[in-house]
C-alpha cells in the first residue's frame, strides 16, 4: 500500500522521531511510504541516512493535486493541507485516513482507539491510540530492539563519545524539559560518583555546573540508533515526552520520566495514569512525582537502582513486548477498513 504521514513539527523532537520510526517501520514492512513534513531540519541528525524506502517532501512543496495514495495518516491532529483533503474526497476509491493521536495511559484512549469521525465531505477519519494495553494500538517498537547487545558495547559507546566513565562511576543521561527541580537531582546524583551526561537542549542549558561526585559530559545530537545506544549503555536514564518514553522502555534500564509540563496541571493526571499501567516500587513513583513537581512531598532522594528497580523495569518491558507493536496494528487497522470500502 501507498502511504502519506503528514506532520507538523513542534519542538523538533518528539513529534518528527515518532513519525520518522513510524515511517520507517511500515516501510521495513514493505510499504511504500512518504512523509510530508513542515521541517525537516531535525532528520538531517536524527536519521543522518533517510531510508531507501522512505520519501521524505517537505509541506510546503506537496502538489495540492498530488496523489494521496491508499492511506493518509496526520501524526497528532495536523489537518492535511485543505486542497490535499479535497482531492482525497474526489477520489473513486477514497484512501484511509487515520489520525495517530499521542501516546497516554489515560482511560479515554481504550475507549477512543479506532472510533470513526464522518466528515462534511463524506470522508471518515478514524481515531487510533498508541497505548499499554491490548485495547489500544500499542507502541513502536523494532524487530531488534529488544536483542541483548554484545558484551562491551556500552562502554565501547561511551567510550567514541569520549564519555569513558571512572572506576566506580555510575552514568546517567539527562534528557528534559526545563525543570526545577534540577537542583535537588543533582544533589541526589552526588551521593554516589556520577558521570552525568547531558542531551543537547534544555538538559545542557540549565546545568553549567554540578556539585563534587557529579562529573557532566555535554553530548553532541545523537542520532535515533545511537540514542538507543546511549540509553542501553547507562545505569540511569532521565527522558521526557513520548519517543524518549518508549525508548526508554525498551531499552530496560531504570528510568524516570517527565511529562511535557502543562499550566493546568493536566500532566499530573497523565503521569498518574503511566504509574497505575506500571505499578512501580513506592519509592520509584515518589521520585517520579517529585521530578514531574506533583505534590507536596520533600524531594524522596534516588532509590538504589538495583535490584527491585530495574526488575520492575524489566518486568514491564516484558508484559509490553507481548502486545503486537504500533506499526503492525496500525498496517492490519489500514488493510481492514481499506477493504471494507470505509
Amino acid at each position: 500500500m501507498h502511504w502519506t504521514l503528514f506532520c507538523r513539527v513542534i519542538d523538533n523532537l518528539g513529534d518528527a522521531g515518532v513519525c520518522w520510526r513510524l515511517a520507517r517501520a511500515l516501510a521495513a514492512r514493505g510499504q511504500q511510504v512518504r512523509l510530508v513534513i513542515d521541517d525537516a531540519s531535525a532528520l538531517a541528525w536524527m536519521a543522518p541516512g533517510g531510508a531507501a524506502d522512505v520519501q521524505v517532501q517537505l509541506w510546503h512543496e506537496l502538489d495540492a493535486g498530488a496523489d494521496s495514495g491508499d492511506v493518509v495518516v496526520e501524526a497528532f491532529g495536523c489537518d492535511p493541507p485543505a486542497a490535499f483533503v479535497a482531492g482525497m474526497a474526489a477520489r473513486a476509491q477514497a484512501p484511509v485516513w487515520i489520525n495517530l493521536e499521542y501516546l497516554s495511559a489515560e482511560p479515554y484512549v481504550e475507549r477512543s482507539h479506532g472510533l470513526p469521525s464522518p466528515q462534511a465531505n463524506g470522508l471518515t477519519k478514524w481515531f487510533f491510540f498508541p497505548g499499554f494495553t491490548p485495547r489500544t494500538g500499542g507502541l513502536l517498537r523494532e524487530p531488534h530492539v529488544l536483542h541483548e547487545p554484545a558484551a562491551g558495547d556500552g562502554a565501547a559507546f561511551l567510550a567514541a563519545l569520549g564519555c569513558t566513565p571512572a572506576p566506580g562511576e555510575r552514568v546517567a543521561s539527562l534528557f528534559c524539559y526545563d525543570n526545577p527541580a534540577l537542583p535537588a537531582l543533582l544533589q541526589a546524583l552526588a551521593a554516589q560518583p556520577t558521570l552525568l551526561l547531558l542531551t543537547p537542549g534544555a538538559a545542557q542549558r540549565q546545568v553549567q555546573v554540578a556539585p563534587p561526585g557529579v562529573r557532566l559530559a555535554r553530548l553532541p545530537w545523537l542520532s535515533q540508533v545511537d540514542y538507543d545506544r546511549l540509553l542501553r549503555a547507562c545505569d540511569l536514564n532521565f527522558v521526557r515526552g513520548e519517543d524518549s518514553l518508549v525508548r526508554a522502555l525498551w531499552a530496560g534500564k531504570p528510568f524516570v520520566w517527565q511529562a511535557y509540563p502543562q499550566h493546568d496541571g493536566a500532566h499530573a493526571a497523565k503521569l498518574q495514569a503511566l504509574l497505575d499501567q506500571w505499578s512501580p516500587p513506592d519509592d520509584v513513583a515518589a521520585l517520579w512525582r517529585a521530578w514531574n513537581g506533583v505534590g507536596t512531598l520533600p524531594w524522596p532522594g534516588l532509590p538504589p537502582l538495583q535490584p527491585i528497580w530495574q526488575q520492575a523495569t524489566t518486568d514491564w518491558r516484558r508484559r509490553l513486548t507481548a502486545q503486537t507493536s504500533l506499526a503492525d496494528q496500525l498496517q492490519a487497522f489500514a488493510y481492514g477498513k481499506a477493504r471494507i470500502g470505509c
